[in-house]
């Protein structure tokens, strides 16, 4: 499985702040959007603000290091190598829970924001738990929709191979014709998006969803 760690905790050192950015260029996911909504395939637009904003949400890979902590009001933008989407995030408070708040501007118009805010540290047999309650809006044109859950960050901790850093939770998509659905993602980054009464499948490698053969039984 590819690092994402590797990009997104450098080795020259980053802020928190700086951190959540590069763990949010992975627009290439949103790229899409626009060209799906043209075409009228809108569960699949749904199905990729899911994904986009479950891989943005943690990471995956060596924990590195700590990112140094940031200040109220503290602002960092950087822009997606792949994209040039310009993505920026700034504190809104550190007590009593760190609350931040990310702006996506994509080439294409699309704007996407999300705020986020960390409960804590919880102990478990897994490790070290940070849940963080997001929410994700996109909007472009006519059209817009939103990822509403908890994704859980997770040191797992070991005396072989060192810390690693991961994700698990599920979210609530909805849109603003009525679409609605789930996205969820576990430990292993398996990924698993569904819409209506379809489910997509996530090829990490392609950057891509698919659709199965066949339809969920049972959902409306």
């Amino acid at each position: 499985m590819m690092e994402s760690t590797r990009y997104e905790l450098p080795e020259t050192g980053i802020s928190l702040l700086g951190y959540v950015v590069r763990r949010m260029h992975k627009t290439v996911w949103l790229s899409v959007i626009p060209r799906l909504l043209q075409s009228g395939d809108l569960s699949l637009a749904l199905a990729h603000l899911g994904a986009y904003a479950l891989l943005s949400a943690t990471s995956y890979g060596k924990a590195h290091y700590q990112p140094r902590f940031d200040s109220v009001g503290d602002r960092v933008a950087e822009p997606d190598p792949q994209t040039g989407a310009n993505v920026e995030a700034r504190v809104l408070s550190t007590r009593p829970r760190i609350a931040l708040r990310a702006d996506v501007t994509m080439p294409d118009g699309a704007i996407l924001t999300t705020s986020e805010e960390v409960l804590g540290t919880t102990v478990g047999l897994r490790g070290l738990g940070m849940p963080a309650p997001s929410v994700f809006s996109y909007r472009i044109d006519g059209w817009s929709a939103t990822a509403d859950g908890t994704i859980t960050s997770e040191l797992a901790l070991s005396l072989i191979g060192g810390t690693r850093i991961r994700g698990y939770g599920e979210l609530v998509l909805a849109d603003s014709v009525g679409n609605r659905g789930s996205a969820s993602i576990d430990r292993e980054r398996r990924m698993v998006v569904e819409v209506g009464n379809e489910r997509f499948g996530a090829n990490l490698a392609t950057l891509t969803l698919a659709r199965p053969a066949a339809a969920l039984p049972g959902l409306a």
